[in-house]
């Protein structure tokens, strides 16, 4: 995979032409390549993108490298917009991070308008490029500051990836992720659901009456978080999303009409 992306060669390409001599510049610069990988840094920060949602993402050790479980976060999201009207619909992303989920969504979801936050300048940096990169600009915002300081107006849905990770969990986790990722896109307190407490508090005052909030969590989340919903006493149609690892991966609960 390294070697394709520093030649820009298709993988095929290179099985099918195993006899192709390096240039000595190539060599050198491949190396330096290998020397970052066999010091734990993702390749995804190497090569300077990661597919998601069969598109592809610039990314860098701004954002976090977007994984496959988060595609379920996409999937849930669009099945709920698609049971409102097809245009209008305004959704919000809660950290957007390098844009791989608002991204997705709006070349999925033509009619609709999308605003995204991230308390990070980098990542917002990174999100609109990948938003022109994907022919979406034009129909996302992407406001600067911590959770929903910067938003106003009502949504249809509000979407997040939150940081979910526990203290605990966090010095179990590889040394590719704990040493290169940014810690804040993370690390959410001692039970890993802090965020989750904010967005759920946050999205009652920004959703339309049946609209929908779509979070990401952690394994062995599911319990706390929904506990979170019922307490709030302004969601209903509470439901947890399990991945194709068999994780449940994604809660979702409807703004209460009344």
């Amino acid at each position: 995979m390294l070697l394709s992306a520093w030649l820009h060669a298709d993988l095929a390409e290179l099985f099918r032409a195993p006899e192709k001599t390096l240039t000595e510049e190539e060599i050198s610069g491949f190396a330096g390549w290998i020397r970052r990988r066999v010091q734990g840094e993702p390749v995804a920060y190497i090569t300077g993108v990661k597919e998601f949602w069969s598109l592809l993402f610039e990314v860098n050790k701004d954002v976090l490298v977007p994984r496959p479980e988060t595609e379920i976060l996409v999937e849930e999201t669009i099945k709920v917009c698609r049971t409102m009207a097809p245009k209008g619909l305004r959704l919000l992303e809660i950290g957007a991070g390098s844009g791989a989920v608002s991204v997705s969504l709006a070349v999925e979801l033509r009619g609709a308008c999308f605003t995204a936050t991230d308390i990070s300048p980098g990542a917002l940096f990174l999100a609109r490029k990948n938003a022109c990169a994907h022919g979406v600009e034009g129909r996302m915002d992407f406001l600067p500051g911590n959770l929903f300081e910067p938003v106003s107006g009502l949504f249809d849905a509000v979407v997040s990836n939150p940081p979910y990770i526990s203290a605990e969990e966090f010095e179990r986790l590889p040394r590719e992720v704990k040493e290169y990722e940014p810690k804040h896109a993370l690390m959410a307190g001692t039970e890993g659901t802090f965020y989750h407490g904010k967005i759920i508090e946050g999205s009652k005052d920004c959703l339309k009456k049946g609209g929908w909030l779509l979070m990401e969590i952690g394994a062995g989340q599911k319990e706390r978080i929904e506990k979170m919903l019922r307490d709030s006493a302004a969601y209903s149609d509470i439901e947890t999303r399990r991945d194709y690892g068999g994780i449940e991966r994604v809660s979702k609960a409807r703004k209460i009409d009344s």
